[in-house]
């Protein structure tokens, strides 16, 4: 499942991948209202974030449907590879719109400072893999192919917006990936044709991401399931596409590429952190949503950006605490909706991530400890190397 895949590949995916509901549908929109309609930038502080890390020097490896060379995203797009047998070389074409609405949910650095789709980390980089062909194989060997070319590049982070069945090679790719201190995020899956959390969201370790609304509740086309770790936005999400156009897409593809932006600007703001504690500092600042704690719509809850880039959060392993933001960064404000009411949080009563750290103390105290193992066992006790750059 790429939740919107290219028709080419989806001829394949019979028994091995599988496609949901469309995403990244080309719009034509142009470049000077695009960023009004980013209602996910707002929600999610992204002006506040920005004065906190942009993700300088993080490479963010795309497989997908290849990433146009697209104004707002050329600068911050690197020469990758095609996977698949008579593809079109280094990643940099996309007849789709699927991988450059991705990429540029990642890293769009938009024209100038109001015109053009901006995304989480704009001074990311893109590596791009896949742009395939028609008739093309969309097999997990050849998603494996492509993990295992990005591993070879010494990408920080790899973003999967699809999943579905695995392999052997998938597996190992996977596994290889995540013991080279890389962050492997994938997207949960699509309602109605998918009912499970999908391959490879859950396998362990991998940041597996569903889906809210613009209010922050649960989004209905998102798939549920426990091995959710954390939710974004997913709804009437607005980026990139070829030819220089833009995109409207709703699925967890869009949330998938968000948390990657989201884990590029935490990398390059904690550069000496290791994936695992990359991870427990996004998930251990999540609002929390749905039932104290834990559960199975929102994971460990809602992302909050600014919270990621300024709480103190106790190492794994460590004895838990609630997490508060660092000396200096004042008071957590609010997340706002796309008209900019505070009533638009995620948890739509104005005090959102006040609730969702709160919520945090009280868990803590009442059964922290338990909440944090229960982490450890998911993420693992010891994090991997970091890889020489």
């Amino acid at each position: 499942m790429r939740f919107g895949l290219h028709p080419a590949l989806v001829l394949a995916l019979t028994t091995t991948l599988y496609a949901a509901a469309s995403n990244a549908t080309p719009i034509t929109e142009g470049s000077g209202i695009i960023r009004t309609k980013q209602w996910h930038l707002e929600f999610l502080r992204i002006d506040k974030a920005h004065k906190l890390s942009q993700g300088e020097g993080i490479v963010v490896a795309v497989p997908d449907t290849g990433v146009d060379t697209h104004p707002d995203l050329r600068q911050n797009l690197l020469s990758g590879t095609d996977t698949i047998s008579g593809g079109m070389g280094d990643g940099r074409k996309d007849r789709d719109s699927h991988g450059t609405s991705m990429a540029g949910l990642i890293a769009a650095h938009g024209i100038g400072s109001s015109r053009g789709a901006l995304g989480v980390a704009p001074k990311a980089r893109i590596l791009p893999i896949f742009s395939s062909p028609p008739n093309a194989d969309g097999t997990p060997d050849a998603l494996a192919q492509g993990i295992e070319y990005a591993v070879s590049q010494g990408v920080d982070v790899i973003s999967v917006s699809s999943g579905g069945g695995s392999s052997p090679r998938l597996n190992q790719a996977i596994s290889t990936a995540l013991a080279s201190n890389i962050v492997v995020v994938a997207g949960a899956g699509n309602r109605p044709r998918e009912s499970h959390v999908a391959y490879p969201a859950r396998e362990t370790q991998v940041l597996a991401v569903g889906g809210v609304d613009r209010v922050g509740n649960h989004a209905a086309v998102s798939v549920t399931g426990p091995e959710i770790d954390v939710v974004a936005p997913a709804v009437d999400i607005y980026s990139t596409s070829y030819d220089g156009k833009y995109s409207k897409g709703t699925g967890t593809s869009s949330a998938t590429a968000i948390v990657a932006g989201a884990v590029a600007l935490i990398r390059a703001k904690y550069p000496s952190l290791p994936a695992s504690e990359v991870v427990h500092r996004l998930t251990a600042t999540a609002v929390d949503k749905g039932p104290p704690g834990r559960d199975d719509q929102y994971g460990h809850g809602v992302i909050d950006l600014v919270a990621a880039l300024t709480a103190d959060v106790p190492p794994l392993g460590s004895v838990p605490s609630t997490a508060q933001p660092t000396a200096g960064a004042g008071p957590t404000p609010t997340a706002v909706g796309p008209g900019g009411s505070e009533a638009a949080g995620p948890d739509g009563d104005g005090g959102s991530t006040a609730r969702g750290l709160a919520t945090l103390g009280v868990l803590v105290a009442a059964g922290g400890v338990w909440m944090y193992m229960n982490r450890r066992r998911r993420r693992g006790d010891d994090p991997p190397p970091r890889i020489s750059r």
